[in-house]
């Protein structure tokens, strides 16, 4: 197993350090004043008794973490972010996508397996393997309604794909209280990287799509890659994985992990359970890539959902209060056909979900 080069020592960037609850003094001191000039360039607003801030604290620790807890340096990226998402008009896309337009791209990119790791981290697996050159072009063909912002309509559907794992995943993730460091809101993903069967020409026609799309996420979605074992390694993999790194932060490069093939079992069931992992990777999940998720049997529980429906809808879906505000609903959103949908496929108490410290709209 092998990674790439730290400039600090690991232990100061492993989970849960610098996540909410578990800040030294000094990444304490940074993330008030980080609220202090954020409120103050109008891009943060706190909340009270009567309303939730606009932010909640672990989204806000993300920038700081990308920007080694100097606030300044994570203001910059923070406001570009904020001024992207508004430009980009990210929120109404997400609750708007065409739903086939959705789960047609979402084998291009990293998607959940439904299931986590074993501190509750949820756990997602991309195989670019499935990737070729011909199948991203005919996904960057734009319509008329899919022009905007100078996005091309591949990159704008990547967005997509985070704000599910934002907007869904990451809350409820969060709301499970038997996992480990339960006070402390999930805010990144453990994930499997296949490459196998993948020859040096292919990695060369997908080098500006895999670039393009590490970039933009690393940009606007900082701080949201945990652990990353690549596994089906080709021999010529060492020379590809010297320009590869360097699209990366020394900190992302050292969760960066390179698995033999007799490293990828007994590797993977260090960090994650064997029934939560798939039959590929020598676990005993049902799972392939391009799947929807399978919910394991805990948040299936926290969602009131059909233990007999072990999968979600496809498309969007986005948590929001109830009515009464008693509890919190699952919203899958999205069109079909030109029509808006809006259907609550789950549901749970808000005492539950409070937990997460994540934001509803």
């Amino acid at each position: 197993m092998s990674r790439g080069e730290l400039s600090e020592p690991a232990s100061a960037h492993e989970y849960p350090a610098g996540h909410l609850h578990h800040l030294s003094e000094t990444q304490k001191k940074a993330l008030e004043e980080f609220k202090i000039i954020c409120e103050e360039q109008g891009c943060y607003k706190p909340g009270d008794e009567s309303k939730q801030p606009t932010h909640d604290d672990e989204a806000l620790l993300r920038f700081l973490r990308a920007r080694r807890f100097v606030p300044s340096d994570a203001l910059a990226q923070f406001q570009a972010t904020e001024e992207w998402r508004k430009e980009q008009g990210i929120e109404e896309w997400y609750d708007t996508i065409d739903i086939d337009e959705y789960e047609e791209t979402r084998v291009l990119y990293t998607h959940w397996t439904g299931r986590r790791d074993r501190t509750g981290i949820p756990l997602y697996v991309f195989n670019i393997g499935g990737l070729d050159s011909k199948k991203l072009s005919e996904s960057d063909t734009p319509t008329k309604a899919q022009q905007h912002g100078g996005l091309s309509p591949k990159l704008r559907r990547l967005f997509a794909t985070y704000e599910h794992l934002t907007n869904f995943v990451f809350p409820l993730c969060s709301s499970a209280p038997s996992r480990k460091y339960a006070e402390t809101p999930i805010s990144q993903t453990c994930n499997i990287v296949d490459i196998s069967g993948v020859s040096i020409r292919q990695f060369w026609s997908l080098k500006k799509h895999l670039q393009d799309a590490s970039t933009l996420a690393t940009v606007h979605y900082p701080e949201t890659l945990g652990k990353t074992f690549i596994v089906g390694a080709p021999s010529f993999f060492p020379t590809i994985w010297n320009w590869l790194k360097g699209w990366f932060d020394p900190i992302t490069v050292s969760k960066i992990f390179i698995l033999s093939d007799a490293q990828v079992k007994p590797t993977l069931e260090k960090f994650v359970e064997s029934h939560d992992i798939p039959k590929r990777y020598g676990g005993s999940l049902d799972w392939e890539f391009g799947d929807l998720p399978l919910i394991d049997s805990e948040l299936l529980g926290l969602m009131n959902m059909d233990e007999d429906i072990p999968t979600i809808l496809p498309g969007p879906i986005r948590w929001r209060k109830s009515a009464d505000g008693a509890k919190v609903e699952a919203h899958a959103l999205g069109s079909s056909s030109g029509q808006q949908r809006d259907e609550v496929i789950a549901h749970m108490s808000s005492d539950v979900f409070v937990k997460s410290l994540f934001v509803l709209d």
